[in-house]
């Protein structure tokens, strides 16, 4: 049976341990209560890959359909509570509905109470609260992890996404999955040396390069223009 990952948050940094997990052959869903504060970004500037910029929201569309294509599913919901079972969690939301899982990961920021039934280490900064983790993002409950700016990493695009590829990894390895790196290598990489192809691995030849490279870029061309950024709640609206 398959082991199920749920990622409560809809930012970078849940949506790329989201992607990890997935293409690792994880069932993986995403809940996603709302709009992620990148949202709020008049445009983003300091990721790579953009020599210009992007506009976040953007940037969030484009990441929220590579982990579709990787095969996670979404929840429009809010995570109000996650308990713990004999065999996994099992996950509530506002929808009234309860699913379960067997690794729960917490890239919201800034609410983590849907955890509060487990002893976990947490930092309080000003009003907001963190959760304490290790350096792969493990709490001190097995089976649960933090990513992101939850996890104490500093706010920033770059970071947050980073560190849930850190956390997704961390999933992998604490699962039933074998797997050795998430990598699409040139035909004969391995084989040409007698080697296995590592799992998580896969080697592609010229022809298939080619494809995939052009469906990335007809990809990019597709995204339709974002909206504009979203204010902060705190500031008052004229209109």
């Amino acid at each position: 049976m398959t082991e199920h990952v749920a990622v409560v948050g809809g930012g970078p940094a849940g949506l790329t341990a989201a992607i990890y997990t997935a293409r690792a052959g994880l069932d993986t869903t995403v809940y996603d209560a709302g709009e992620p504060i990148l949202a709020r970004n008049a445009h983003l500037e300091n990721v790579p890959g953009f020599p210009a910029g992007v506009n976040a929201r953007t940037f969030l569309d484009a990441t929220r359909q590579q982990a579709e294509n990787a095969g996670v599913e979404f929840v429009e919901a809010r995570v109000e509570r996650v308990a713990g079972t004999d065999d996994g969690f099992v996950v509530e939301t506002d929808a009234a509905a309860t699913d379960t899982a067997d690794f729960v990961v917490a890239a919201s920021w800034p609410d983590s109470s849907y955890l509060d039934d487990f002893e976990l280490s947490r930092i309080d900064r000003g009003s907001k609260t963190m959760l304490g983790v290790d350096e792969f993002g493990r709490t001190d409950r097995d089976g649960v992890y933090a990513a992101g700016r939850v996890a104490r990493q500093s706010h920033q695009t770059v970071v947050a996404a980073g560190h849930g590829a850190t956390v997704g990894l961390t999933v992998i390895d604490d699962s039933d999955v074998p797997h050795y790196h998430d990598w699409v290598a040139p035909e004969g990489y391995f084989t040409g040396r007698d080697r296995d192809v590592p799992p998580g691995c896969e080697e592609i030849g010229e022809a298939e390069r080619r494809e995939r490279e052009q469906a990335s870029l007809d990809a990019l061309a597709a995204l339709s223009p974002a909206d504009p950024p979203t204010m902060h709640p705190s500031v008052e609206d004229d209109d």
